[in-house]
């Protein structure tokens, strides 16, 4: 099937047709061109919605902890690359389906045009054929009158008797140069017919048809061109399926890694104070004063007014220790975390530990880097100069030592809080008038005293309300050493009942560490305090028992 034979007559045809092609070419690659807008907005609209709910880390307190925050942050980041797969669809269809439709339908346009005026010269040079032909035609037909007219005229003279000789020689002559003419005019009329109908033959059998089969063959190209653009409009999807399962396989594994146990453990471990439960409220019997009798004592009378002193004091403390379920205390933030409860200071105290240790580590190393330099220069002196390592060396170990005291003291903060945690049990099993006695002393750093807004650090206060066991303590002899101590650090004891110490210090131990953090200890002069159990090393008596 061929255009040239069988549409041999429709060159209008199709040039409405080739024009229709380029038309629905170009109205695809429009197509395609909003498809590529539509999946850059989409692209670009799924990055503005991951980079709005992606956490914004500006600290390592607030990285997402929790597993279903971490598997949220994983979503965001495989919806990211999702988003960068959409962009590269988009890319793809650019280059490959929409930019080839452009290129493609420039020279379609350009090839078209070409084959269109091929094919109007054409008709153009067979009309021109035509119209000589014609004009041969017209021109014979009338030389042919114009002859007959002359043999007329000659005969109807030489059929006249009064014609002159004359007249009938000038008709005859007259008839031969028509006749002439006429079959002059017949020979060029033949010409030109000839010549018309070879062309014509050539027009219809072999210029027009060779015209429609490149104008046939250009069409069909435009139809597989739409056919791989199709196809490439698909690929460029496809392409990109595995890459956008595993992305979706990546949400649904960060969905599975949800663990609720773990979440509800780290609420416990966020927010965990290390605080007991507060223990029972003594009975006040606000009644003695009217069982009371006369026979009662002055000394009995004083003991029970005592007693009810130390008890309204006990209350007034008690309530001031209920925050622990109502609002926090708001004060600022000290070196030691003592403004924090004790599960939380001591996770921090470990955190400042790790990480110093960690700069520690980096110096060290420096600093055996700095050796090796040293030793290479002192062996091959033109390499460098020793000398000039020396101030590096002592920065770096002024830094090893500063670091090394901030991690003795760290730890000694850390084993104050665990030793007093560890030992918090134990208290709550203490007698009453004891409660009623520690109640001021309630932490070793006196981070939770009787005033809610304030905290302050030391050791533990003497009341100027005397108790039961504050009259046992001043009127019995002094208490006995139940063991000894070595000070590792030294201690000034500036504060109201603390005993101050040097290091390498010998200690007489008088009553343990009832899990505050400290410990009471005696000189041998007989001078008592309170020294922090973390600065000292203990050595108890295997058979002495403790106050």
């Amino acid at each position: 099937m061929s255009w040239g034979t069988e549409l041999w007559d429709q060159f209008d045809s199709l040039d409405k047709h080739t024009q229709w092609g380029i038309d629905f070419l170009e109205r695809y690659a429009k197509f395609v061109k909003e498809r590529i807008e539509i999946e850059q907005n989409y692209a670009k609209q799924l990055r503005n919605l991951v980079k709005k709910y992606c956490p914004k880390r500006s600290s390592k307190d607030e990285e997402p902890r929790f597993t279903s925050c971490i598997a949220f942050f994983n979503i965001l980041n495989e919806l990211n690359d999702y988003a960068g797969q959409r962009e590269v669809v988009a890319e793809e269809m650019a280059h490959r389906v929409y930019g080839e439709l452009m290129r493609y339908a420039h020279d379609l346009k350009t090839e078209r045009k070409m084959h269109l005026q091929e094919g109007r010269k054409a008709q153009q040079y067979l009309d021109m054929c035509w119209k000589q032909m014609d004009n041969s035609k017209k021109k014979f037909e009338r030389e042919c009158r114009e002859a007959e007219k002359a043999q007329q005229s000659y005969e109807r003279l030489d059929n006249d008797t009064n014609a002159t000789k004359a007249d009938v020689e000038k008709a005859k002559q007259q008839l031969n140069l028509r006749t002439h003419m006429a079959d002059e005019n017949k020979n060029e009329y033949a010409a030109q017919l000839q010549n018309f109908n070879g062309e014509q033959h050539k027009h219809f059998y072999v210029v027009i048809p060779q015209i429609y089969k490149q104008l046939q063959e250009m069409d069909e190209r435009r139809t597989i061109k739409l056919s791989e653009c199709y196809r490439g409009f698909a690929d460029s999807e496809r392409k990109v399926i595995p890459i956008i399962s595993k992305c979706l396989e990546g949400m649904i594994l960060a969905a599975k890694s949800v663990d609720e146990r773990r979440d509800s453990q780290m609420v416990v471990d966020s927010f965990k104070s290390g605080f007991e439960p507060p223990g029972d409220f003594p009975f006040e019997d606000y009644s003695q004063h009217i069982y009371r009798t006369i026979s009662d004592g002055t000394i009995s009378a004083s003991k029970q007014d005592s007693g009810k002193v130390d008890a309204k004091t006990t209350v007034g403390k008690a309530k001031g220790k209920l925050w622990l379920f109502g609002k926090k205390p708001k004060g600022p933030a000290v070196e030691d975390f003592s403004h924090l409860p004790p599960e939380q200071r001591r996770k921090k105290l470990q955190q400042r530990i790790d990480e110093l240790n960690r700069e520690l580590q980096k110096e060290s190393d420096q600093k055996d880097a700095l050796n090796k330099m040293k030793d290479v220069y002192e062996k091959n002196p033109q390499m460098g100069d020793p000398g000039s390592l020396q101030p590096k060396l002592a920065e770096t170990m002024n830094n090893i030592d500063r670091l090394r005291m901030e991690i003795h003291k760290n730890e000694a903060w850390l084993s104050e809080v665990e030793g007093k945690t560890g030992g918090r049990g134990d208290r709550r099993h203490s007698s009453d008038i004891n409660h009623l006695v520690t109640q001021g002393r309630e932490s070793p750093e006196g981070s939770y005293t009787d005033d809610a807004n304030q905290e302050v650090r030391g050791p533990p206060q003497q009341h100027s309300h005397h108790s039961e066991f504050d009259d046992e303590f001043e009127d019995d002899d002094p208490l006995p050493a139940i063991g000894h101590c070595k000070a590792i650090y030294p201690f000034d004891g500036h504060n109201e009942g603390t005993l101050a110490m040097k290091e390498g210090e010998v200690l007489y131990i008088i009553e343990e560490d009832k899990g505050d953090g400290w410990t009471r200890a005696r000189r041998q002069n007989g001078e008592e305090g309170y020294v922090p159990t973390s600065y000292i090393d203990v050595t108890l008596e295997k058979n002495s028992k403790g106050s």
